[in-house]
């Protein structure tokens, strides 16, 4: 295929004179020049691992910073999957190795008990993604006591396709796992979209058509509820206590991305005129994603604009760059349409990395041509991987079990924590019935505990300071116990009227100590409900914050007026398109904040 020459080369002109305040540009990047390239990509991986201390004596291989989600870590390391497929580079391949099989949990399935409580499906999904890579690139294994790439890939996909939700919405997946956390009335575009890729490249990879089958599921179910519409835009999500109709407009370029990536797969292995149709409908919607001069440099719309991106969506950007790259491999007549975007990007990427203390290192905006002063592992990812995506027809192709990928499958992988959810709550452990020694055993240490518990309260009623003896105490013991009993109702009476006191209530407040004696507290009048008893949690809940959302989530207003049910429009796997045909209606901007 032709190199491409077009607009990148005004960037470059447009960088060499933004102006004397701007910092001297770090990277020049030729897009056609694989050394160019490689070089400037190594720097980036390099500032990259940085951030990442998991290799570092007290630190967890795997696990990002503290002020990030779990889930970058799995995005991080599939970030160096990519660098080491693009490179061949093997300087990362034991970090990245190590950072993978640590955190794939007790049954290899990226279900880590230390993350568990408040992990999401999307969480578990771009781990699920990042070994999937790693199978399809031959990305060098293990070892053979440790769990191959592609059975960890098939162990999340069958915990999450048990957490399939019909109940809810008609099907799809919460974008929690357990219901303490914030988002288990959620189902989110990105959670579908992880399961669906996921589905689609696994039917890719093994040629079994019950993965396939789960793509075409989730696809429709997608379409059913308009999460992608007529234009196809990929909006963020929907709130099940609305029938999943309160549709929420933000479009973030990983939905998109997601999105793209699994149907290029589909295309791929089925080669059908509907998947076609499809991913070139994707393509299109997702321009919504370029602005710039030429509107071909890559931007997060729903926050970049005005500094709302938080450290989650700042990496963003570099999952829509690496499945593009993607797409191109999986179909090739994309080249014409999407390198000139990744391209540009790169260029405009590049040439803004001149922050932090060494001047290289990569902000989060590139359409301004200007480094905005941010750094972080998602701002590295991103200009890194839309770099490399400059080489992706230089690149081995992606493979399949067919086609030379060596990973071994394991169908039933994860079977023995199939869901580890159960509506929501955490599964009960199956204990094998007790051995007649260890009945014994326990009897035991019942009685001991028994024993050393009675000594104690000996010990306590003991009075060291009288003439008597041990004995002669606990002759008297039972006397004294009746008098303790006697007084247990005295107290408990006080006791009972001071509660009463502070925690009485009238509307919202609670009487603080200095106010107990000094506020008059009225009876509830007629019609108006007492106030309910004020209770202290003994255990903090765990709560996982709305990472992928807008501030304002979840009261954002709904893109539609009206409640569509799961079924009455879009397109389904069976169906004719409807898609961008009524010229006469105005395609919707992207929103911002």
């Amino acid at each position: 295929m032709r190199p491409f020459a077009g607009p990148w080369r005004t960037l470059t002109a447009l960088l060499a004179v933004a102006g004397p305040a701007r910092p001297a540009v770090a990277y020049d990047l030729d897009p056609n020049s694989t050394e160019s390239v490689t070089s400037i990509a190594k720097n980036m991986a390099d500032d990259l691992l940085s951030f990442y201390k998991g290799d570092e004596p007290g630190h967890v291989p795997g696990l990002p910073p503290q002020q990030y989600f779990w889930w970058i870590g799995g995005a991080m390391m599939g970030a160096l999957v990519e660098y080491w497929y693009y490179t061949k580079d093997d300087s990362y391949v034991e970090t990245t190795k190590r950072g993978l099989l640590f955190q794939v949990g007790k049954y290899d399935d990226y279900m880590p008990d230390n993350q568990t409580l408040t992990e999401g499906n999307d969480d578990q999904g771009f781990w699920a993604a990042a070994v999937m890579s790693a199978a399809e690139y031959n990305f060098p294994e293990g070892g053979d006591d440790q769990p191959s790439w592609l059975g960890l890939a098939q162990a999340v996909f069958n915990t999450q396709a048990v957490r399939w939700d019909e109940s809810q919405c008609g099907g799809g997946l919460r974008w929690q796992i357990y219901n303490w956390n914030k988002g288990w009335d959620y189902k989110n575009s990105i959670s579908q979209g992880t399961f669906f890729s996921l589905a689609a490249r696994l039917a890719l990879y093994t040629g079994n058509d019950t993965y396939a089958d789960w793509a075409v599921k989730s696809w429709d179910w997608m379409i059913d509820l308009e999460y992608i519409d007529k234009w196809w835009y990929v909006y963020d999500g929907a709130h099940i206590p609305n029938n999943c109709t309160d549709i929420v407009p933000w479009q973030f370029t990983y939905n998109a991305g997601v999105f793209i990536l699994g149907a290029a797969a589909m295309y791929n292995y089925t080669e059908s005129d509907a998947w076609k149709e499809r991913l070139d409908g994707l393509l299109e919607g997702a321009q919504v994603f370029f602005r710039g001069p030429n509107e071909d440099i890559m931007e997060e719309v729903a926050c970049e604009s005005n500094d709302l991106c938080n450290v989650d969506q700042v990496s963003f950007k570099a999952y829509l760059a690496r499945w593009m790259a993607a797409t191109i491999q999986w179909y090739p007549e994309s080249y014409d349409r999407l390198s000139p975007l990744l391209r540009a990007s790169a260029v405009a990427a590049a040439g803004q990395c001149t922050g932090g203390a060494n001047g290289r290192m990569c902000g989060s905006k590139w359409s301004t041509l200007e480094n905005d002063g941010t750094e972080g592992i998602g701002q590295q990812m991103s200009a890194m991987e839309v770099t490399l995506s400059c080489m992706i027809t230089k690149r081995d192709p992606i493979l399949t079990s067919n086609t030379g990928g060596k990973s071994e499958g394991d169908p039933g992988a994860g079977g023995s924590d199939i869901g580890r959810s159960r509506n929501g709550e955490p599964p009960k452990k199956d204990y094998p019935p007790m051995t007649a020694g260890q009945r014994a055993g326990a009897a035991i240490l019942t009685a001991v505990v028994i024993g050393l518990l009675l000594l104690g309260v000996f010990w306590l009623w003991l009075d060291e300071t009288s003439d008597k003896g041990p004995v002669d105490q606990m002759r008297g013991l039972p006397s004294n116990a009746a008098a303790a009993a006697a007084m247990v109702p005295i107290a408990g009476a006080s006791l009972s009227s001071r509660e009463s006191q502070v925690m009485a209530e009238k509307g919202p407040g609670v009487l603080t100590a200095a106010e107990v004696g000094t506020k008059h507290v009225e009876e509830p009048g007629p019609g108006v409900a007492a106030p309910a008893a004020v209770k202290r949690a003994s255990v903090a809940r765990h709560s996982k914050r709305a990472s992928n959302m807008p501030l304002g989530w979840p009261h954002n207003p709904s893109i539609r007026s009206s409640v569509v049910e799961p079924g009455q429009s879009g397109q389904s796997s069976s169906g004719e398109s409807t898609r961008g045909t009524d010229d006469d209606e105005i395609r919707p901007a992207a929103p911002t904040h």
